[in-house]
């Protein structure tokens, strides 16, 4: 068994949480651990990590509408004015240069370490080669403001009806599936119905996963505590009627308290980590469920198609035996104690090559469905390495439909990589148990100085 290079991105994210997150280092090794079994089964290339499948990043995003609110809020937030375009989704990144830089969209496309990581390929998939667009979709830029430290910001595009298309909804989407914190403007719920369905649709579907603050903007205006309570709730019952039942609510008003997003952002770290190992956990429990499934059902359908093919064949040779017998009773021959077993040893020794020809053609016709289906389900394993890998002679031969790696071995082997994964989330626990009230002592102790 062949041992698989450690992936330059592991051993940078192994050295990153050495001092600062013990549990995302020990995560970093259990993915170490799913590479070196995939790579045996032939799914992944030897500098390939499966780690590369989300954003290491704590992300927060922006949903809104056409109003100003959103883009004035990260303005205030940020200190600075970062000019996004408002027709395209923008990642914001920390940057100690006092000058912003706008970088192309297929900057994020090609970096395995930034959100939207071969997003390309799944706009493809929707619209094809609309991926040679991608610049007009998404921009990256970095922004000299201390609030971006250690995280990274996406300003969504604004609901629009004029530039609203299939692909702004595929990647409205994926900034919802892929962020920790969602600051969702209530200008967003004002726009056309049928503009907003598939973002409210996504939104319901995550609604219990804690990470939408949806943000009502008065900040042109004065309001007390009680009134502002007044509006969420008026907000929360309109929300309703959405199918949104879940999520904090905050009031912007004037020389108002953002300490509940202050409060959300300081917790990032921990909604970081949950997510990071919800994704081990999914590619994990996917070798079997999606990965060796598809596999498997395109062994099987290999071995009909190879199989109905070799039956035409020998069909054919039957009736060129049954004419043959007709016309000067060659069947005699097959029941000679000395010419019938030669007769049929050559017949095996010209049927064999024949049937692993008859499979190497199937197989290649396989090979090309699972490279589109890999692409389909947006796979980083690579389903017809592993299905040749299941091409062998003996294999080819006999009756066997399960690719190989699918043992009890590999499932043990699954299994204990979930436990550990388990562990690590009662350790983030542990440690989140822990921060939270070494927070509340801290606030008693300035209780106790403030009086």
């Amino acid at each position: 068994m062949a041992e698989k290079t450690v992936s330059k991105h592991l051993i940078n994210l192994e050295k990153q949480f050495a001092a600062t997150d013990p549990v995302l280092q020990k995560a970093a090794k259990v993915f170490q651990e799913l590479d070196q079994l995939e790579f045996d089964m032939g799914l992944l290339d030897s500098e390939e990590t499966t780690a590369r499948k989300c954003s290491w990043w704590p992300l927060i995003s922006t949903l809104g509408g056409y109003s100003p609110a959103k883009s004035e809020f990260i303005k205030q937030y940020l200190g600075v004015n970062p000019h996004t375009t408002r027709h395209k989704f923008t990642v914001l990144q920390y940057t100690p240069q006092t000058n912003t830089a706008t970088l192309p969209g297929s900057a994020l496309d090609a970096d395995h370490r930034l959100p939207f990581y071969q997003i390309g390929r799944e706009i493809d998939q929707l619209v094809s080669g609309e991926s040679a667009k991608l610049n007009s979709y998404l921009e990256l830029l970095t922004v000299n403001s201390p609030m971006l430290k250690n995280k990274l910001v996406i300003d969504t595009a604004v609901l629009n009806p004029a530039t609203e298309s299939p692909v702004t909804a595929l990647l409205r989407k994926h900034v919802i599936d892929i962020s920790d914190l969602v600051l969702v403007f209530t200008d967003l719920f004002e726009a056309d119905a049928d503009i907003i369905g598939d973002t409210v649709a996504n939104i319901v579907n995550q609604q219990d996963t804690n990470k939408f603050l949806f943000v009502i903007d008065h900040s042109e205006i004065s309001l007390d505590p009680l009134k502002r309570q007044d509006i969420a709730a008026s907000w929360q019952r309109r929300l309703a009627e959405f199918g949104i039942h879940t999520g904090q609510f905050l009031v912007l008003s004037q020389g108002g308290d953002t300490g509940l997003i202050d409060q959300r952002v300081h917790n990032l770290t921990n909604d970081r980590s949950y997510r990071i190992l919800a994704n081990l956990e999914k590619s994990i429990r996917n070798v079997e469920d999606v990965v060796l499934h598809e596999v498997e059902e395109a062994i099987r359908a290999w071995k009909e198609r190879s199989n109905a093919t070799t039956l035409i064949i020998l069909g054919f040779v039957i009736m060129l035996v049954l004419f043959a017998e007709i016309a000067g009773g060659v069947l005699d021959l097959l029941f000679n104690p000395l010419i019938g077993p030669i007769v049929v040893l050559a017949s095996i020794a010209i049927l064999t090559p024949i049937h692993l020809m008859i499979t190497r053609f199937h197989g290649k016709l396989i090979i090309d469905q699972l490279h589109k289906r890999q692409k389909q389900l947006n796979l980083s394993e690579d389903l017809a390495g592993l299905f040749e890998k299941s091409m062998g002679f003996w294999r080819m031969l006999l009756p066997i439909n399960s690719p190989v790696g699918k043992n009890k071995k590999t499932r043990r082997k699954l299994q204990a990589m979930i436990e550990q994964t388990k562990d690590l989330v009662q350790a983030l626990n542990d440690q989140y148990s822990h921060t939270q009230l070494q927070d509340f002592r801290a606030q008693l102790e300035g209780y106790s100085l403030g009086e």
